[in-house]
Parts: C-alpha cells; sequence; structure tokens
C-alpha cells in the first residue's frame, strides 16, 4: 500500500499496490501492521456499508465526540464519490480546513480520515455504495454535524444537492458553541 499525505494533517489517501497477472490482480487494502508503521491508528472495531441511489446525494457533515471519537477508513466499492473531510482540531495546523478525494470502484483508493475530523460526501453516479471501517463503536450521543454548505468552510460541492437527509440539511452552522465542544481533539 502507498500512504500519500493529504494537504490536512493526519490525513491520507492509501492507493493499493498491485501485483498483476493474467488472472487480474492482487493487492492489498488494510494491514494493521502496515498502519502502526506509519503512526497511523490500526483499531478497527466496525464496518458498515452506505447505499446511495441517486447522483447527487449528500452525506454529511458528520462526526463523533470523545470519547467516541472515530478513526475512518473510507472506500467506493460501487460507482463514485466526492468525499470531503474538515479538520475541527484546534491545536492542528490545518484547523478548519478541508480537502476532497475523489473515490471510485476503479481507482480503489482508501481515505484515511483522523480523529478530529468531520467527513460527507456527494455521490458522482447512481448506485454507489461506500464501505466504511471505524475505530470506534457508533455512538448516537456523541454524533454530532454541521451543515453541509456551512459559510465558515466554503466547501466546494461538485454537483447540485439531489437527495439530502433532514438531519443533514438543518444541522446548525459551526459556532463558538460548537467550537467549545470540541477542545478535546487534538493532533
Amino acid at each position: 500500500m502507498r500512504f500519500i499525505p493529504t494537504s490536512l494533517i493526519g490525513a491520507y489517501i492509501i492507493e493499493p499496490e498491485k501485483v498483476e497477472d493474467d488472472r487480474g490482480f492482487f493487492a492489498r487494502v488494510w494491514c494493521q501492521q502496515e498502519f502502526a508503521e506509519h503512526n497511523l491508528d490500526p483499531n478497527i472495531v466496525q464496518s458498515s456499508i452506505s447505499f446511495n441511489k441517486k447522483r447527487g446525494t449528500l452525506r454529511g457533515m458528520h462526526l463523533q465526540l470523545p470519547p467516541f471519537a472515530e478513526t475512518k477508513l473510507v472506500r467506493c466499492t460501487q460507482g463514485a464519490i466526492y468525499d470531503v473531510i474538515v479538520d475541527l482540531r484546534p491545536d492542528s495546523e490545518t484547523y478548519l480546513n478541508w480537502t476532497a478525494v475523489e473515490l471510485t470502484a476503479e481507482n480503489r483508493k482508501t481515505l484515511y480520515i483522523p480523529k478530529g475530523f468531520a467527513h460527507g460526501f456527494q455521490t458522482l453516479e447512481d448506485n454507489t455504495e461506500i464501505f466504511y471501517q471505524m475505530s470506534e463503536f457508533y455512538s448516537s450521543e456523541s454524533a454530532r454535524g454541521f451543515r453541509w454548505n456551512d459559510p465558515i468552510f466554503k466547501i466546494d460541492w461538485r454537483e447540485e444537492v439531489t437527495v439530502i437527509s433532514d438531519r443533514d440539511r438543518t444541522y446548525p452552522d459551526y459556532t463558538p458553541e460548537v467550537l467549545s465542544k470540541l477542545q478535546s481533539f487534538s493532533i
């Protein structure tokens, strides 16, 4: 696997290294030892999938507060997504910055999202499926989010939003009150 740093400290794009022959190819997409060697959280306790029927579906921006803050590995197994993360760690040099990466079934890239980041994505194709691996169990009491089009972040979404949940549409903007609740995130 190749670990490629993003513009946000601690977040990586992970590309599989293919071993190809006449049958096709083989590639490792997860190795606890390799993650630990790169000082990335190698703990995985839960996996989930998200299936999205329509192009333009937007999910986000989501995070879990400590003590259930989670590291995520996100990979698109069918279709394509525009995956967005925002650094919410107050002591980070990239605090309040965002970046995006296109994850597709064809490119087989994985996005490593450290604790203290918000995450969201928009589908670029109909019938898109995303596979998640998380370092913590889901805790509804710790689940938080902010509005996908919050003016503080000015996220450049690539497509018109065609489907979004009421919860995601009505999340509040990121405010000082929210900031004070996130002070326990650190890099």
